[in-house]
Protein backbone atom coordinates (compact mmCIF):
# COMPACT_ATOMS: atom_id res chain seq x y z
CA UNK A 1 0.00 0.00 0.00
CA UNK A 2 1.91 3.22 -1.03
CA UNK A 3 1.62 6.45 1.19
CA UNK A 4 -0.25 9.52 -0.38
CA UNK A 5 3.14 11.05 -0.73
CA UNK A 6 4.42 8.30 -2.72
CA UNK A 7 1.74 8.72 -5.15
CA UNK A 8 2.08 12.29 -5.57
CA UNK A 9 6.10 11.15 -5.75
CA UNK A 10 5.38 9.84 -8.79
CA UNK A 11 3.24 11.49 -10.33
CA UNK A 12 5.89 14.34 -10.45
CA UNK A 13 8.47 12.12 -11.83
CA UNK A 14 7.60 12.86 -15.27
CA UNK A 15 5.16 15.82 -14.88
CA UNK A 16 4.41 16.65 -18.67
CA UNK A 17 2.51 12.71 -18.57
CA UNK A 18 -0.75 12.44 -16.60
CA UNK A 19 -3.05 14.42 -14.57
CA UNK A 20 -0.14 16.70 -13.35
CA UNK A 21 0.81 17.05 -17.24
CA UNK A 22 -2.99 18.24 -17.75
CA UNK A 23 -3.30 20.56 -14.45
CA UNK A 24 0.47 22.16 -15.60
CA UNK A 25 -0.89 23.50 -18.78
CA UNK A 26 -3.86 25.66 -16.46
CA UNK A 27 -1.56 26.72 -14.49
CA UNK A 28 0.90 28.04 -16.40
CA UNK A 29 -1.15 29.97 -18.39
CA UNK A 30 -2.31 31.69 -14.79
CA UNK A 31 1.37 31.66 -13.81
CA UNK A 32 2.78 33.91 -16.84
CA UNK A 33 0.24 36.70 -15.90
CA UNK A 34 1.56 36.94 -11.88
CA UNK A 35 3.97 38.84 -10.57
CA UNK A 36 7.17 37.32 -10.19
CA UNK A 37 7.14 36.51 -6.43
CA UNK A 38 3.89 34.97 -5.13
CA UNK A 39 3.20 34.05 -1.89
CA UNK A 40 0.96 30.80 -1.79
CA UNK A 41 -1.50 29.25 0.59
CA UNK A 42 0.17 25.74 0.57
CA UNK A 43 3.21 24.18 -1.63
CA UNK A 44 1.87 22.62 -5.40
CA UNK A 45 4.67 19.59 -4.39
CA UNK A 46 3.46 18.82 -0.97
CA UNK A 47 6.21 15.24 -1.27
CA UNK A 48 8.89 17.56 -2.48
CA UNK A 49 8.48 20.54 0.16
CA UNK A 50 8.01 18.01 3.19
CA UNK A 51 10.85 16.34 2.27
CA UNK A 52 12.96 19.73 2.15
CA UNK A 53 12.04 20.88 5.39
CA UNK A 54 8.31 22.59 5.34
CA UNK A 55 5.68 22.25 8.16
CA UNK A 56 2.31 23.76 7.78
CA UNK A 57 2.86 25.85 10.67
CA UNK A 58 2.92 29.46 11.42
CA UNK A 59 6.32 31.16 10.79
CA UNK A 60 6.70 28.74 7.53
CA UNK A 61 5.32 30.81 4.34
CA UNK A 62 5.92 29.64 0.61
CA UNK A 63 6.33 31.77 -2.10
CA UNK A 64 6.75 31.13 -6.00
CA UNK A 65 9.18 32.76 -7.90
CA UNK A 66 9.55 33.11 -12.03
CA UNK A 67 12.54 33.44 -13.50
CA UNK A 68 13.66 34.13 -17.08
CA UNK A 69 15.35 31.13 -18.92
CA UNK A 70 18.83 31.09 -20.06
CA UNK A 71 22.05 33.12 -20.39
CA UNK A 72 22.34 37.31 -19.09
CA UNK A 73 21.24 39.16 -22.22
CA UNK A 74 24.00 41.26 -23.39
CA UNK A 75 23.72 44.57 -25.48
CA UNK A 76 25.30 44.42 -28.47
CA UNK A 77 27.90 47.01 -29.51
CA UNK A 78 27.79 48.81 -32.57
CA UNK A 79 31.09 49.83 -33.12
CA UNK A 80 33.50 47.64 -35.01
CA UNK A 81 34.81 44.36 -33.82
CA UNK A 82 34.32 40.89 -34.98
CA UNK A 83 31.35 39.10 -33.87
CA UNK A 84 33.26 36.74 -32.39
CA UNK A 85 34.77 39.41 -29.82
CA UNK A 86 31.18 40.73 -28.88
CA UNK A 87 30.72 38.98 -26.02
CA UNK A 88 27.15 38.66 -26.73
CA UNK A 89 26.83 34.78 -26.78
CA UNK A 90 27.08 32.48 -24.11
CA UNK A 91 27.29 35.09 -21.83
CA UNK A 92 25.75 32.85 -18.74
CA UNK A 93 26.33 33.70 -14.64
CA UNK A 94 27.85 31.78 -12.44
CA UNK A 95 24.43 30.75 -10.43
CA UNK A 96 21.80 28.33 -11.41
CA UNK A 97 18.73 29.93 -11.31
CA UNK A 98 17.11 28.15 -8.64
CA UNK A 99 19.57 30.34 -6.76
CA UNK A 100 18.66 33.00 -8.27
CA UNK A 101 14.71 32.55 -7.91
CA UNK A 102 15.88 32.00 -3.91
CA UNK A 103 17.71 35.01 -4.01
CA UNK A 104 14.39 37.49 -4.75
CA UNK A 105 12.43 35.25 -2.48
CA UNK A 106 14.83 36.85 -0.01
CA UNK A 107 14.85 40.19 -0.77
CA UNK A 108 11.13 40.48 -0.92
CA UNK A 109 11.07 39.01 2.71
CA UNK A 110 14.14 40.13 4.30
CA UNK A 111 12.81 39.39 7.67
CA UNK A 112 12.53 36.13 6.51
CA UNK A 113 15.84 32.63 5.56
CA UNK A 114 15.55 30.51 3.02
CA UNK A 115 14.95 27.26 4.27
CA UNK A 116 15.21 25.52 0.82
CA UNK A 117 13.22 25.62 -3.02
CA UNK A 118 12.00 23.50 -6.00
CA UNK A 119 10.81 23.13 -9.23
CA UNK A 120 7.20 23.44 -9.82
CA UNK A 121 7.35 24.03 -13.94
CA UNK A 122 8.88 25.83 -17.01
CA UNK A 123 8.03 27.27 -20.36
CA UNK A 124 9.85 27.99 -23.09
CA UNK A 125 10.68 31.64 -21.29
CA UNK A 126 10.10 31.00 -17.85
CA UNK A 127 11.21 28.68 -14.86
CA UNK A 128 8.89 28.46 -11.66
CA UNK A 129 10.58 27.66 -8.29
CA UNK A 130 8.75 27.03 -4.85
CA UNK A 131 10.73 28.63 -1.96
CA UNK A 132 10.26 27.74 1.75
CA UNK A 133 11.06 30.66 3.90
CA UNK A 134 11.68 30.59 7.61
CA UNK A 135 10.76 33.56 10.30
CA UNK A 136 13.81 33.58 12.05
CA UNK A 137 12.33 35.34 15.18
CA UNK A 138 9.00 33.55 15.70
CA UNK A 139 8.21 31.98 18.70
CA UNK A 140 6.76 28.86 17.21
CA UNK A 141 10.24 28.37 14.99
CA UNK A 142 11.94 29.37 17.83
CA UNK A 143 10.70 26.16 19.89
CA UNK A 144 10.78 23.60 17.09
CA UNK A 145 13.19 21.37 17.65
CA UNK A 146 14.14 20.66 13.93
CA UNK A 147 13.98 24.59 12.76
CA UNK A 148 15.58 26.43 15.54
CA UNK A 149 18.80 26.15 13.65
CA UNK A 150 18.11 28.50 11.31
CA UNK A 151 17.18 31.63 13.96
CA UNK A 152 21.03 32.06 14.58
CA UNK A 153 21.50 32.20 10.78
CA UNK A 154 21.69 35.07 9.01
CA UNK A 155 21.84 35.64 4.77
CA UNK A 156 22.18 31.91 3.97
CA UNK A 157 21.10 32.26 0.55
CA UNK A 158 23.34 35.06 -0.54
CA UNK A 159 26.56 33.33 1.21
CA UNK A 160 25.31 30.81 -1.29
CA UNK A 161 24.19 27.67 1.67
CA UNK A 162 21.27 26.96 0.16
CA UNK A 163 21.19 23.21 -1.53
CA UNK A 164 21.04 24.84 -4.85
CA UNK A 165 23.48 27.72 -4.29
CA UNK A 166 26.04 24.73 -2.80
CA UNK A 167 25.18 22.83 -5.92
CA UNK A 168 26.37 26.11 -8.02
CA UNK A 169 29.45 26.16 -6.03
CA UNK A 170 30.41 22.63 -6.72
CA UNK A 171 30.15 21.53 -3.23
CA UNK A 172 28.03 18.36 -4.51
CA UNK A 173 31.57 16.97 -5.92
CA UNK A 174 34.12 15.40 -3.49
CA UNK A 175 37.58 13.73 -3.55
CA UNK A 176 40.25 13.67 -6.39
CA UNK A 177 39.53 16.81 -9.02
CA UNK A 178 37.75 18.80 -6.51
CA UNK A 179 40.41 20.24 -4.61
CA UNK A 180 40.29 23.52 -5.03
CA UNK A 181 36.29 24.50 -4.34
CA UNK A 182 36.79 23.88 -0.55
CA UNK A 183 36.26 26.08 1.31
CA UNK A 184 35.48 28.13 -1.71
CA UNK A 185 37.30 29.23 -5.03
CA UNK A 186 37.98 33.04 -3.61
CA UNK A 187 39.60 31.02 -0.54
CA UNK A 188 42.07 28.61 -2.64
CA UNK A 189 42.91 31.62 -5.41
CA UNK A 190 43.79 33.73 -2.67
CA UNK A 191 45.95 30.66 -0.58
CA UNK A 192 47.95 30.20 -4.26
CA UNK A 193 48.56 34.24 -4.93
CA UNK A 194 50.16 34.93 -1.27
Amino acid sequence: MKSMYAHIRNAWKKPWEGYVGELMWYRLQKWRREPVVVRIERPTRLDRARALGYKAKKGIIVVRVRVRRGGRRATRPNKGRKSKRMMVSRKTPKKNLQWIAEERAARRYPNMEVLNSYWVGEDGRYKWFEVILVDRSHPAIRSDKQLSWICNKRGRVFRGLTSAGRKARGLRRRGKGAEKVRPSLRANLRSKSS
